[in-house]
């Protein structure tokens, strides 16, 4: 006899929503720098203008990693967008594999 534990979960990042302020603390990035990505395309908030913008929650962990590249590896702007998006192909890339059949 088998006994089956189910659980549920939910994923925080789905559910909150940032303005740029609360990204800022959150990250302790400077408000020039998430502009600068927002930019260049690392972040895509919701919102017309900067007063108005409310990021996603995987935002923070998006801009955390920017800002990690920027400081610790001293990446310019374009570079963390680069690698960021490779980061984000070699992501999806390792999905694909993942559902493909087990070949033997």
């Amino acid at each position: 006899m088998s006994t089956h534990t189910y659980l549920q979960g939910l994923v925080v990042e789905e559910e909150i929503h940032l303005s740029l302020s609360e990204l800022c603390q959150a990250c302790r990035a400077r408000e020039e720098q998430i502009n600068a990505w927002v930019m260049e395309g690392v972040l895509e908030p919701v919102g017309d203008n900067p007063q108005d913008w409310r990021f996603a929650g995987h935002s923070l962990r998006r801009a955390r990693l920017a800002l990690r590249l920027a400081h610790d590896l001293e990446v310019n702007t374009a570079g963390v967008a680069l690698a960021l998006d490779l980061m984000d192909e070699i992501a999806a890339l390792k999905a694909q594999l993942r559902r493909l059949p087990a070949r033997v």
